[in-house]
């Protein structure tokens, strides 16, 4: 196992920092590494605290009466310079569970109410975002949207278009657009499955 000898936080942002570190690999060689976190501190980084309560949420949500229509945003990410489809999504606030963020962020980006559904804790349980970059880590929430569009709460920094789709158009999204990884592969379960959320059984 490789050894971390020293971790310098590098600068100060208020959502996300970047640290650098200093290790020793399995093999004995010096590493000189970079990683992105949303942690405050040095003390707070997952590679400190050994612990991993998420960053953020990701809502995988389906709307209409036949519930045959899932909630998307289109979002102008500045990363790539372009629009990218994802799922609703957003940081979790300190001392807030991670499904009502789940509901608070759906409202806020979204406009809708999201009823989220209870799963096993395999599915919603944080899961690692891009870890050759990022300790940041996710849970998922599932549930049923209602009511009316709006970007009334969306943040003056966000743009974002809300997009309700079928499966047709699910599926040219992903044969024609760009699509975070997490979206897809949920979007390819969308198509798939005859039941939706039929895939979160009991492990």
């Amino acid at each position: 196992m490789g050894k971390i000898n020293s971790v310098k936080k590098l600068t100060d942002n208020k959502f996300v920092n970047l640290y650098g570190v200093d290790a020793t690999s399995v093999h004995d060689t010096p590493v000189s590494y970079f990683v992105a976190s949303r942690a405050k501190s040095v003390e707070d980084m997952k590679l400190s605290t050994g612990e991993n309560h998420p960053d953020g949420v990701i809502i995988y949500s389906v709307y209409g009466e036949k519930r045959d229509k899932v909630v998307l945003i289109r979002q102008y990410r500045y990363t790539i310079g372009g629009y990218i489809y994802e799922f609703p999504a957003g940081l979790v606030e300190p001392g807030e569970d991670f499904h009502e963020g789940a509901v608070r962020e759906m409202f806020e980006e979204t406009g809708l109410k999201l009823e989220p559904i209870k799963v096993a804790e395999a599915f919603e349980k944080p899961y690692f975002t891009t870890i050759g970059m990022t300790d940041e880590s996710c849970a998922t929430v599932y549930g049923y949207a209602s009511g009316e569009v709006s970007k009334a709460a969306q943040e003056d920094s966000e743009e974002i278009e809300v997009v309700i789709a079928d499966r047709d158009e699910v599926r040219r999204i992903l044969k024609e657009e760009r699509v975070a990884i997490m979206c897809a592969y949920m979007l390819m379960h969308f198509l798939e499955d005859e039941e939706v959320f039929g895939f979160l059984g009991e492990i």
